[in-house]
């Protein structure tokens, strides 16, 4: 049977501990925090000892981890044994692996709590195994947040700590830091240390924080983009180029060309109003005085451009076109390109 990380959390906290638990999927952050909370909490200190076993998946076979599943707990109620990275198991879905595995699930030690930790890849559910796992354990399987639900997790992991946090903050986090669920977790953590209590966690917080500049990012390029205004942007690209690590090229264009993909998405949109805008934005609708003005300056076919401009550069960074051109050049001629578009030219037949 499948099951969610909330629910499989609840049941631990409640120390309702089922044999075997498979947890599995492209999201590895509640794989870390359902198994890192089994290693913390099942046994007490002085049980781990002979009866926490911690093993890597490159390093044993299906045949090893049911020996150690096996053994009987030594001067305690339970035994743990996590088989970490265990996609690296070599036999894991080879017929006699699969066989041996299978028998155990359905005869597991009731002793032992037996934990797989399969990272970014699923058993295939019309095999036997994977269907094994189904009816047998205790099977998660996770999948990577879209970007558009990346705001909607920030807001729910602070409001788990008590906390609240601006709308710009979240913003701030889930354009700068991404859908890794792992680092924002870490990086919010991080804030939580900082603050002072009964303070909200907002822009300045943020910006303090997780290293992000508060005059030179990438938020404020857009801004001068669309405020076209060429000497802020250049004197943002100079500080891009004197502080590479901080501020990589990469990420640094799918923020652009997702600002200009929603660009487009509003100069199809039916309604263009400032109502409509702010419910196209949806939990962005302090952004709609940026996004109102830029749909005044970059008409629909030259946000086009620019998105293919972007594209671009891209493949540029890459090495896959553009030869040996530096990244503080890819975007110095990024930006020259969508603050001077070249007028489009009618041609008659």
């Amino acid at each position: 049977m499948s099951h969610t990380p909330e629910g499989i959390l609840e049941q631990l906290h409640k120390r309702h501990f089922a044999p075997v638990y498979f947890l599995q999927g492209e999201e590895p952050y509640y794989i870390d925090l359902i198994s890192d909370y089994i290693e913390a909490n099942t046994l007490q200190e002085h049980e781990k000892g002979f009866n926490q076993v911690v093993v890597y998946g490159k390093d044993v076979d299906v045949a090893t981890v049911l020996l150690q599943a096996k053994r009987f707990p030594m001067m305690s109620e339970r035994q743990v044994v996590i088989v970490k990275e265990a996609q690296s198991i070599l036999d894991l879905e080879k017929e006699e692996g699969m066989k041996q595995l299978e028998a155990y699930l359905q005869h597991p030690l009731p002793s032992t709590i037996l934990v797989f930790c399969h990272k970014h890849k699923s058993l295939d559910g019309r095999k036997s195994l994977g269907k094994a796992m189904q009816k047998h354990a205790v099977l998660l399987t996770t999948k990577k947040l879209y970007d558009n639900q990346i705001p909607a997790w920030i807001n729910n992991y602070v409001k788990s700590k008590g906390l609240q946090i601006s709308p710009k903050a979240v913003l701030l986090l889930s354009e700068f830091i991404g859908a890794d669920l792992s680092r924002q977790a870490n990086e919010i953590d991080k804030l939580l240390i900082n603050l002072k209590p009964g303070q909200m966690i907002d822009e300045r917080v943020v910006q303090e924080n997780v290293g992000i500049s508060k005059e030179y990012n990438i938020f404020e390029l857009q801004s001068a983009l669309i405020a076209q205004d060429a000497l802020k942007a250049n004197r943002i690209i100079l500080y891009f180029e004197a502080n590479p690590k901080n501020n990589p090229l990469i990420p640094n264009l799918s923020l652009l060309f997702s600002f200009f993909t929603k660009l487009l998405c509003l100069h199809q949109s039916s309604d263009k109003s400032e109502s409509g805008v702010r419910k196209n934005l949806g939990n962005r609708g302090f952004l709609v005085k940026e996004y109102m003005q830029a749909l005044r300056v970059f008409p629909l076919g030259r946000v086009a451009d620019i998105l293919h401009h972007i594209r671009v550069a891209d493949l540029q960074v890459k090495g896959i076109t553009g030869g040996d051109m530096g990244e503080s050049d890819i975007l110095k001629e990024l930006v020259f390109k969508i603050l001077h578009p070249v007028p489009r030219t009618l041609t008659f037949h």
